[in-house]
């Protein structure tokens, strides 16, 4: 391409003529060492190279290649997604002026920084993570693209990023494969180079967009030939992944639009629905949408199932497939139920896992069953983690806890009476007085819902209209988080393996309700299960995940074995660990410290706002400050804060009035940026998906020991934490915000002033 090229910078128009290309290139390929990025052994020009963590670094001349399809290197302006390693990356930086790379995994951003830095880059390139299918707006256009995640299609949000004569190319798995787009005056130039290729395979997706590791996938495989079972199925399984995360990759792999329940509700067709049996539909995880002309939108769970029946059957000549997860599949059918879409004369009897143990022992409204059927369903396709039903006057009051943000749920418009029917439903279930309204009363039950086992809290509350009820959903069946998947950065999370080999001690995480104390509890449990030569006992209320191989007991203060009385019987079974669900008094407290100076490593959770408070708490239970000193290994305190959006992310307006409270003498730090989430259809239009931890992390080393010794007030030990290494949960949730990972409104309402202002 002989054309200039152009973009707008901040300062005058610049205009860069095009260059030979490879003379430029190869001068790039030779200026970065691909040994910094692949193994020193491993032949400069081989195909690729797989690191441990599933990003591959590919070889001098495949790379060639690439840069060779995007045209003429003399770009002022280029985009790289999803270039784990960083090796793409630091050859783009010695041919555009200005380089950007997403990355989704955050551990690979972590290593892509370390090695970028090493062949002194690291300055040159905007590193971000995120999810690249939806580029990067703050700093379009580009003139070039280079989208390295496999794919069949081509984000439509990439090529809105691409500059006129700009080039855009996806290499195939395959060596010497790619897709090729130019962006011209009159719209855009396809060539597909080795268009007979296969489609890109499930376990490749799930590495390059989900962050899955390669020695996952590949066990997965294993297990998925050895049972005669689906992949995705074995994935599901087998590690933390959740349905979205595997559906929407297999969407991406076939083609399909995902998900987006909200949007097909409002496109259903009644008539359509009823046109076919809702047996057959249900059998074949089908559902018809509606007809646009001779075109079919159907909804379904299999991309090569009963589809095309359903359009022979409806004379639909053109059939348009939207891939759902099964949870959003009975979403589906819950809402169509709710509307009317097929609404019988008599109520139909739920099915019998939808039924599960609600209407045993007692005769109540199938509606109303329905209606918590469909309600739940939502909860657990939102991801809430509880439903809150509420009554003000005439208005019924319908939120979901997501991320820890309440948010309403308007399709729900219940009357008084429809809430009472669903209040009887819920009490019925979990063997609570029926006919009780004046008093507060506790009960649970255990549910099968979307394929999964759930294990439902609920709490009954009177109030000046009518009762309210909070519904806690514990999901039973969760795969339990690794110390990788907490997002804790990579000295954080040295230190906390550190910890679990020492032979004795006692270690706290502590924080409020809810802050994810046990979750990083059970993350370093796992690991001490996995050691054969180690005995692992929990004394827990309630005990929230089974994990095999360790020793898991029920306190039950009714017969009176509380937290204290299990200490002291544990003691003499021989176990190495010992975890204490929570220390709640002196007596607790006390036994956790002689378990930890007869020989035993000890964890447990404290309720407390930050690691120094843990010390004067453990004062204030009556301890004793020389057996504190001696026995307190360290103190992690939490908070869980939420998640930019990966798919929405973009570079935000620091608040002024925050940026006051963190910075009171003005003196913020040239580097400091912040982002939020525009909102998107995998939001769901918030902003924000899922949560991190954020971590305090207090290390008790020679002077904290003697500071706690000799009873130090608690401002003079917070300053001697922060002058002996503490990582102050202001510091790690600064660096969050500036790394795009939380939004810069998170702080205030984890931080009080004082803490704000360091």
């Amino acid at each position: 391409m002989t054309a200039q090229w152009h973009a707008e910078t901040t300062g005058p128009r610049v205009v860069v003529p095009s260059v030979g290309n490879a003379r430029t290139i190869r001068e790039a390929l030779e200026a970065v060492p691909r040994a910094a990025f692949a193994r020193h052994d491993e032949p400069p020009r081989a195909a690729a190279y797989v690191l441990e963590d599933g990003s591959v670094v590919p070889g001098v001349d495949e790379l060639g290649r690439w840069l060779r399809a995007l045209g003429s290197p003399a770009w002022v302006r280029a985009l790289v997604v999803g270039d784990g390693s960083g090796y793409v990356a630091a050859v783009l930086a010695h041919l555009a002026s200005s380089v950007v790379s997403i990355e989704r995994s955050s551990a690979r951003v972590e290593g892509a920084a370390q090695r970028l830095a090493l062949v002194g880059v690291a300055d040159a390139i905007d590193l971000r993570h995120g999810d690249g299918s939806a580029g990067c707006r703050d700093r379009a256009p580009f003139d070039a693209i280079l989208y390295l995640p496999t794919a069949r299609t081509v984000p439509p949000e990439l090529i809105e990023q691409l500059a006129p004569g700009g080039n855009f190319v996806a290499p195939d798995p395959r060596p010497g494969r790619m897709l090729r787009l130019v962006r011209g005056e009159d719209g855009f130039a396809r060539e597909e180079i080795g268009s007979d290729a296969p489609p890109p395979r499930l376990g490749d997706l799930l590495v390059a967009e989900a962050g899955l590791h390669r020695h996952q996938v590949e066990e997965a495989a294993r297990v998925a030939q050895r049972t005669q079972r689906r992949l995705g199925e074995v994935i599901l399984e087998e590690t933390s992944l959740t349905e979205t995360d595997v559906y929407r990759a297999l969407a991406h792999q076939r083609g399909l639009p995902f998900g987006d329940v909200e949007g097909l509700l409002t496109r259903v067709d009644p008539a359509v629905v009823r046109a076919i049996p809702r047996a057959f539909l249900q059998h074949n995880q089908v559902v018809p949408i509606a007809r646009d002309g001779s075109a079919l939108l159907v909804a379904t769970t299999d991309p090569d199932g009963a589809a095309p029946d359903l359009a022979k059957a409806l004379s639909a000549r053109t059939l348009r497939l939207h891939l759902v997860t099964p949870t959003d599949y009975r979403r589906l059918w819950s809402g169509i139920d709710l509307m009317g879409a097929e609404r019988p004369e008599a109520p139909a009897e739920p099915s019998h896992e939808a039924r599960g143990d609600l209407l045993e022992g007692a005769t109540v409204d199938a509606r109303f069953v329905g209606l918590f059927e469909a309600l739940l369903l939502d909860a657990i396709g939102e991801r809430a983690s509880d439903i809150h039903l509420e009554q003000y006057g005439d208005r019924v009051r319908v939120r979901l806890r997501v991320d820890g943000e309440l948010r309403d749920v308007p399709r729900y418009a219940m009357t008084p009476a429809e809430l009472r029917g669903v209040m009887n439903v819920l009490k019925v279930s979990s063997t609570l007085d029926i006919a009780e309204r004046r008093l507060p009363q506790g009960g649970r039950m255990r549910r099968r819902a979307g394929g999964r086992a759930f294990d439902l809290r609920v709490q009954t509350q009177p109030s000046l209209h009518g009762e309210h009820c909070v519904i806690r959903l514990l999901p039973q069946d969760t795969r339990l988080l690794t110390i990788e998947d907490l997002g804790l950065d990579t000295e954080l999370a040295a230190s906390y393996r550190r910890l679990l080999d020492h032979p004795a001690g006692l270690v706290l995480v502590v924080g409020p309700t809810g802050s994810g104390k046990s979750t990083t509890l059970y993350a370093g449990l796992q690991i001490l299960a996995r050691d054969a030569t180690r005995k692992v006992i929990t004394v827990e209320d309630p005990i929230e995940y089974s994990i095999d191989g360790v020793q898991q007991t029920q306190v039950k203060p009714e017969i009176g074995f509380a937290f204290a009385h299990a200490m002291r019987a544990f003691v003499r079974q021989d176990p190495d660990v010992i975890l204490v669900g929570e220390i709640r008094d002196g007596e607790t407290a006390l036994e956790a410290v002689r378990a930890s100076q007869t020989g035993h490593l000890v964890f447990s959770t404290l309720h407390c706002n930050d690691a120094v408070d843990a010390v004067q708490r453990l004062l204030d239970l009556g301890m004793h400050p020389n057996s504190v000193a001696s026995e307190l290994l360290a103190v992690l305190a939490q908070r869980l804060a939420r998640r930019i959006c990966d798919g929405c992310r973009v570079v935000a307006r620091p608040d002024p009035e925050v940026l006051a409270e963190l910075w009171p003498a003005g003196d913020v730090p040239a580097s400091f940026r912040c982002f939020v989430g525009e909102g998107c259809a995998r939001c769901g239009g918030h902003g924000t998906y899922g949560r991190i931890a954020v971590v305090e992390y207090l290390p008790t080393g020679p002077a904290i020991r003697g500071g706690i010794a000799h009873r130090m007030p608690i401002d003079e030990l917070r300053d001697l934490a922060r002058q002996s290494g503490l990582r102050s949960l202001r510091r790690v949730a600064v660096d969050l915000v500036t790394r795009g990972i939380i939004p810069m409104s998170e702080l205030r309402g984890m931080l009080s002033a004082e803490h704000m202002a360091g």
